[in-house]
């Protein structure tokens, strides 16, 4: 259980300063179609050869798209997450799911539309990371089942992210342009597509310092390595990076026009992810290490501040703290 900042909303008197259009237009859009397309190299490239020692650049490519968007829990994505990006996996459902499969070798593992039918957790980019990068898994050879399965769950993920990417552009991005509208069941005022935008945007800061940063760390006496995301790909860190990368241009694009201390708080967070050492955070167990990343933690913490009081309260939201939510 974690304390996570939720949103009471209240109407301000202040207007609201806010483009919907632009956070569809400059983040939303580009950044689906961004990661339908790395997810096709991705399938492709497993299609031609689905060994783990050909993979890796094509699942970090999309891996990187995907940190463009991971922060949209929303619309299409608000479900399709689960199956392209299951994580945390506390219990290692994902592992335990994919040796069975192997084990047995299930025909669902051969057939993408079969494939579909498989728990989430054994789908989409982390279960790749296991079958690419795990040393309990990524010893197979050329015509096994497990380089089919491989080449089964490149494609699953680039079927799921073309229909996320259909659908923003199909459905979603216009419900979102004409809040307010009488058609409109969805968002009744643009006011709330503001808010809807707000709220994605303030949780991927919260997600950064809970889950990519907290998680790893757990607590000074057991600290927890291992529960660092894709650390097992060496790219915990640049998973930070990216992310607020994104989240700044979001924070922008929302604003309609840069902002002093918003740019101010992302660029200090972005200096102190320059003193991480070890871009897996295996190196929590050292002090120094961790008082490094306890940093870090705190100068994100600091971007979510800054946006309730220089984006978040021009559209009458204000910051209270909900002790039910979270995980």
């Amino acid at each position: 259980m974690r304390h996570s900042l939720a949103f009471a909303l209240c109407f301000a008197a202040a207007p609201a300063l806010a483009d919907v259009n632009a956070v569809i237009d400059t983040h939303i859009l580009p950044g689906e179609a961004a990661f339908a397309s790395a997810t096709q190299d991705l399938a492709s490239a497993a299609a031609d050869n689905c060994l783990p020692d050909a993979l890796p650049p094509a699942w970090n490519n999309a891996f990187d798209a995907w940190m463009g968007i991971s922060h949209l829990r929303m619309g299409p994505q608000e479900q399709a997450t689960l199956s392209m990006a299951y994580w945390p996996d506390d219990r290692s459902s994902g592992r335990r799911t994919l040796a069975r499969l192997i084990a047995d070798e299930d025909t669902m593992g051969t057939d993408a539309e079969a494939f579909t039918e498989v728990s989430a957790a054994a789908r989409g980019l982390y279960a790749l990371e296991t079958m690419l990068y795990d040393p309990q898994f990524n010893d197979y050879a050329a015509g096994s089942y497990s380089c089919t399965l491989v080449t089964v769950m490149a494609q699953d993920l680039a079927n799921q992210a073309e229909a996320v990417n259909a659908a923003w552009n199909q459905k979603f991005a216009p419900e979102l342009r004409n809040a307010g509208a009488t058609d409109n069941g969805v968002y009744l005022s643009p006011q709330e597509a503001e808010r809807a935008l707000f709220t994605q945007l303030h949780g991927g800061i919260e997600f950064i310092a809970d889950q990519r940063l907290g998680r790893p760390m757990g607590t000074l006496d057991h600290p927890r390595p291992q529960r660092a995301e894709t650390w097992r790909a060496n790219r915990s860190m640049r998973n930070v990076t990216l992310s607020l990368e994104a989240l700044h241009q979001m924070a922008t694009a929302l604003a309609g026009q840069p902002l002093e201390a918003v740019d101010q708080a992302f660029d200090t967070a972005k200096y102190f992810a320059g003193t991480i050492a070890d871009p897996a955070f295996q190196d929590i167990t050292d002090p120094q290490a961790r008082l490094r990343l306890e940093s870090l933690q705190g100068r994100v913490r600091t971007i979510g501040d800054v946006l309730i009081v220089d984006i978040g309260e021009t559209m009458g939201i204000a910051p209270g703290f909900n002790s039910a939510d979270g995980d």
